[in-house]
């Protein structure tokens, strides 16, 4: 369920109405007056609550969730093991279903816009050496705590919590996020934004709304204008001690180990998972899903791609292998241009 700190939940909603409104299918024997009270990942909905599956990774999760309702493609039939409360709502296409249902109950949940009277908030909680410089916006249910102190023109959403001796500079903007101790954010980082996350079909691309969060650990860097998208469901982690450069963009879902160094012009993908003290060069990529092994270093303009990478090896190339075969492909083909270039 989405965080209620950052996220206002207007269900619950009838069954029948869900169905209604999201084009999928209300099998025959359901009681369409079942109360639906809000959305979840296949692991983390609960009962009352609904959630969707596509691909063969969902389907494998489906005998462990504890959903009541997750809605399914035309045909699809439920594996063994899957609990016989659960419910399978049958419709075209499960994305599509599912981003009208988030919408449905959390209709504000695209970007993060509010109002106030004061560029503090009165129900914030900001300890009293926390430095503010002109123009801070603190919002509503913020908490700073002590020894913080922010730039110019920082604006901090509803419900965010810092933690204490924090610098942050100017023209941050930091929503649906936690961040911890000790954390220095540079000029112009932007946390928490929406996801790039779209259901897409010939008609073009609906928004799937991003009801996740950001969570920044203990005595993490982050360097100028680097942003960092809250997860569609589940949260964005940057774990403790890590330090990241400036203009890296980090997709929503993706969690980050302890201790990892990400140099300048970084892009990682959606849901890509990075073990402790992994380091990735200057203008690295990491695709979605993929996941890297502790101590693993990527070189400068490498690629991890969507699979698994072993730990404790430095790597090269796009898509990356092991850097001593890099280094002898590039050789190889080195020799074969001076060649051609003789011949």
């Amino acid at each position: 369920m989405a965080d209620p700190r950052f996220f206002d939940n207007k269900g619950p909603f009838t069954l029948a109405e869900v169905c209604s409104r999201t084009g999928a299918m209300l099998p025959a024997h359901a009681d369409g007056n079942a109360l639906v009270h809000d959305l979840g990942s296949l692991d983390s909905a609960g009962p009352c609550q609904l959630s969707f599956c596509v691909g063969k990774q969902a389907a494998k999760a489906l005998a462990a969730s504890k959903a009541a309702f997750v809605f399914v493609p035309k045909g699809f039939a439920l594996p063994e093991g899957v609990s016989q409360s659960l419910m399978a709502l049958e419709c075209a296409s499960p994305n599509h279903a599912f981003a009208a249902a988030a919408l449905l109950y959390y209709p504000q949940s695209a970007l993060a816009v509010w109002s106030q009277q004061t560029s503090v908030d009165p129900s914030a909680k900001v300890a009293p050496d926390v430095s503010l410089a002109p123009g801070v916006v603190i919002g509503p249910g913020a908490e700073i705590g002590e020894g913080t102190r922010l730039g110019p023109n920082t604006v901090i959403g509803r419900g965010v919590a810092i933690g204490r001796h924090c610098e942050i500079g100017s023209n941050v903007s930091i929503t649906h996020a936690y961040v911890g101790d000790r954390v220095m954010i540079l000029p112009g980082a932007q946390i928490g934004s929406p996801g790039f996350g779209f259901a897409s079909s010939m008609k073009g691309h609906e928004k799937i709304p991003q009801l996740g969060r950001v969570i920044v650990q203990d005595k993490v860097e982050i360097g100028a204008n680097t942003t960092i998208d809250r997860g569609a469901l589940g949260d964005t982690v940057i774990g403790e001690g890590t330090k990241i450069d400036n203009l890296v963009q980090i997709g929503h879902g993706a969690r980050i180990g302890r201790h990892c160094v990400i140099v300048a012009q970084v892009g990682l993908s959606g849901s890509c998972v990075l073990g402790d003290f992994v380091v990735l060069g200057g203008q690295s990529a990491v695709a979605d899903h993929a996941v890297i092994g502790d101590g693993a270093r990527l070189a400068a303009r490498g690629g991890f791609s969507n699979s698994e990478y072993e730990g404790g090896k430095d790597y090269g190339g796009a898509p990356a292998r092991p850097m001593r075969e890099w280094a002898r492909e590039v050789a190889a083909i080195s020799m074969l241009a001076k060649r051609r270039k003789k011949d």
